[in-house]
């Protein structure tokens, strides 16, 4: 790549605000210190295993998960990298169970930031990529502070939505309803560099799924048929898929992204309303899949069409190219 080409992330970011005449800069400015606590967070995360960022930390989530090191770490350092910015009205995130007031000393914008501060994060032990999550709405209510309102719209209300991932290479991926973008951080000069311009999943896609099969035998009848098909083995399809899967949400969709197939955690019988949680994990997956042309469902509704009743709410998720998504909901339709 030459000088003369490269594009980074603030760049980026300014040419798109320059199509919205009415752009007040604000959105801008939660971007910038995204991109900002993601850039410490890498740091820490590559030092993992040579500080004392390892291991959790004897306490449990709202979720009832083992509370990491770092899961707190990334947690505060998003929460400080915005809460001074004046652009947003309240946070939400994984490790919290309520919703995060912007203090009193700073004053409040109109935007919700929604995150996931370390998704993935029991494999930090054993050096498999993980990943932050986030998701931008625009407030709804009356007054300053953000209320349970601003926080519980549907995924379709989302105006950004995007994710860091901490791998081989350190790459964010967002969109803001114009297509999907990937950049990868080039610590040699600490920038976010355009790498990936305009994602859109393979046609044809790659015939691979991603799935826990452990739990198999906890499946519904219809997701159950779904796996004989993928496998081949219920003699309709000419190949099989491949089976490819990591265990941490943000790897395994980012090979989606670019590769196709899909990626499923579907409801079981020990957990009905599905695994995954819908504000900070699905909806923001959800709105890049559309955005890069593919899918994402619950296996009978659209993911963002939900609207969510708890801040925690989890879900199911099929995500992927379109046509595999939406055959999955074919075959989870026979279970109504």
């Amino acid at each position: 790549m030459s000088n003369r080409s490269v594009v980074t992330l603030e760049r980026h970011i300014v040419e798109e605000e320059r199509r919205c005449p009415e752009a007040t800069g604000a959105f801008s400015n939660i971007l910038y210190s995204i991109t900002l606590a993601a850039k410490i967070i890498s740091r820490e995360v590559n030092k993992a295993g040579i500080v004392d960022i390892l291991g959790g930390t004897g306490d449990t989530n709202v979720q009832g998960e083992r509370v990491q090191k770092l899961d707190l770490y990334a947690e505060d350092v998003i929460f400080r990298a915005l809460d001074h910015t004046g652009a947003l009205c309240c946070m939400v995130s994984e490790e919290s169970e309520d919703i995060l007031p912007i203090p009193k000393e700073f004053p409040k914008g109109k935007y919700i930031l929604i995150f996931d501060p370390l998704d993935g994060s029991s494999n930090i032990d054993v050096n498999v990529s993980i990943g932050t999550i986030f998701s931008i709405q625009k407030k709804v209510s009356e007054g300053e502070d953000g209320t349970l309102e601003d926080c519980l719209q549907a995924g379709c209300k989302q105006i950004a939505a995007g994710y860091v991932l901490y791998g081989s290479s350190t790459m964010l991926v967002y969109t803001s309803g114009q297509g999907v973008h990937g950049f990868t951080l080039d610590p040699s000069i600490g920038e976010f560099l355009l790498s990936h311009p305009n994602l859109v999943m393979p046609d044809p896609p790659s015939r691979t799924y991603s799935i826990n099969e452990a739990y198999y035998p906890r499946w519904s009848p219809g997701q159950q048929r779904l796996m004989q098909r993928l496998k081949g083995l219920d003699g309709k399809e000419a190949e099989s898929y491949s089976s490819r899967y990591i265990g941490s949400l943000v790897a395994d969709f980012h090979r989606t992204l670019l590769k196709g197939g899909i990626f499923m955690y579907p409801a079981d019988s020990k957990s009905p309303n599905g695994k995954l949680r819908l504000l900070y994990e699905a909806a923001p997956m959800a709105m890049i899949s559309e955005q890069a042309g593919g899918g994402a469902s619950n296996g009978r509704t659209r993911i963002l069409e939900l609207v969510p009743e708890d801040i925690h709410q989890r879900t199911p998720l099929y995500i992927g190219s379109a046509g595999i998504v939406e055959m999955a909901e074919g075959f989870l339709s026979e279970d109504d």
